[in-house]
């Protein structure tokens, strides 16, 4: 399955789709309970991971959300 993730090509070999949880275990995604996803330019909430389906050609994008400052 070959897919965009954060803007440059990446595959998931012997997969034709996958859930957004195995998607951050296949990817290795660092700090995956930290990361919010956006697919095909939608954020998901973290509850629907589970049943959220990534297919061949869809865009992901993970995001992290820092706070900080005075």
């Amino acid at each position: 399955m070959d897919l965009t993730v954060n803007g440059k090509p990446a595959t998931i070999d012997g997969k034709e789709a996958v859930n957004v949880t195995t998607l951050l275990v296949e990817l290795k995604v660092p700090q995956a309970e930290y990361v919010t996803v956006e697919l095909n330019g939608e954020i998901l909430l973290r509850g629907d991971f589970d049943t959220t389906q990534v297919r061949e050609g869809d865009g992901v994008e993970f995001l992290y959300f820092m706070g900080g400052g005075n």
